[in-house]
């Protein structure tokens, strides 16, 4: 895309990347909200970081920025939506390169933090607020794990092998998704090395713990979640396991039923990987480059926008499956 404009000219860069939909991934709309949600957040923030220690200067004193919040926002938005480098969006904006690694390390945690959007503008944030949410509406959520390909560890050093995922055989590490029955994202998160099972990690990130405090809740799950189903009470409903054919012989037209009933279930499931496929048009989650430990939040703050984008899209709506 070419900008007709010098390229320190920054109300120009701005205006190209809010209006071109295509560079952010989001609408104006969900632009603005973001600007007017997180913009209080984020100079408060910086105020308690000014005021936090002792200081020599007057605070205000020095240099000021010369990025705004605004500019700093669109700059985050498309790093994650194409995995630009930061010397590209430096080059850009017309700053140091520091400058937009600093952008981006301050404004996506408060991506991260604002959760995944239900209708109602209710905001979930952890496993136990989409349990207490599913709860609350009767609803049927869709859960898969997802990997995402980080660079190796270097060699030599303790547990290099932790991320090798014994599916894919490359560097990895594994994420949770929950989506609703219409494959809106509900949570993205609790990430785990990719050698760590599906199951494990569902147990670790404490979903039996809280379905134990509830009765409602139906989660469709894969076959890898094979043992929760009776861990939970029934709660989270896996596949009918395969028998070989020759074991059901003696029981004319058992494995056509079960075949019947593994086919229903992937139609109904079909749904949350659709929703990783939108996560996975984020260029930052197709191949993580960046440090292993800045994934979780990079996660989070993708899956929070993606929910946004996917509440205020005027698009073709989708079908809803019936409920349990």
């Amino acid at each position: 895309m070419v900008v007709d404009a010098r390229w320190d000219d920054l109300p120009v860069v701005r205006s190209t990347v809010v209006s071109h939909r295509r560079v952010t991934g989001l609408s104006v709309e969900v632009i603005a909200e973001l600007v007017a949600e997180l913009g209080p957040v984020w100079q408060d923030r910086q105020q308690a970081r000014l005021t936090a220690r002792t200081r020599r200067r007057a605070v205000g004193a020095g240099a000021r920025y010369r990025l705004v919040f605004v500019d700093r926002l669109l700059a985050t938005l498309v790093c994650l939506r194409h995995g630009v480098t930061h010397d590209v969006l430096a080059a850009w904006f017309g700053v140091d390169r520091s400058t937009i690694t600093r952008a981006v390390g301050e404004i996506r945690p408060l991506l991260a933090e604002r959760g995944c959007r239900v209708p109602g503008g209710v905001r979930l944030r952890t496993l136990a607020d989409v349990v207490a949410y599913l709860d609350h509406v009767r609803a049927v959520a869709l859960m898969d794990a997802t990997e995402i390909r980080v660079r190796r560890p270097s060699a030599g050093r303790a547990g290099r092998q932790r991320f090798v995922s014994g599916k894919s055989r490359t560097n990895a590490i594994k994420t949770l998704v929950l989506s609703d029955a219409q494959g809106r994202l509900l949570f993205c998160g609790a990430t785990v090395p990719g050698s760590t099972a599906d199951i494990t990690q569902a147990r670790q990130a404490g979903l039996t713990h809280w379905l134990a405090h509830t009765a409602g809740v139906r989660i469709l799950a894969d076959a890898g979640y094979q043992g929760l189903g009776a861990q939970t009470g029934g709660q989270v409903i896996t596949p009918t396991l395969r028998h070989h054919k020759k074991a059901l012989e003696h029981l004319p037209g058992i494995a056509e039923l079960r075949q019947a009933q593994r086919r229903e279930h992937a139609r109904r499931r079909v749904r949350v990987e659709h929703a990783i496929a939108h996560l996975k048009n984020w260029r930052s989650l197709t191949r993580h480059l960046g440090r292993r430990d800045s994934l979780d939040t990079t996660v989070r703050a993708v899956a929070g926008l993606l929910s946004d984008h996917q509440h205020t899209d005027r698009g073709k709506p989708i079908a809803a499956i019936p409920a349990i």
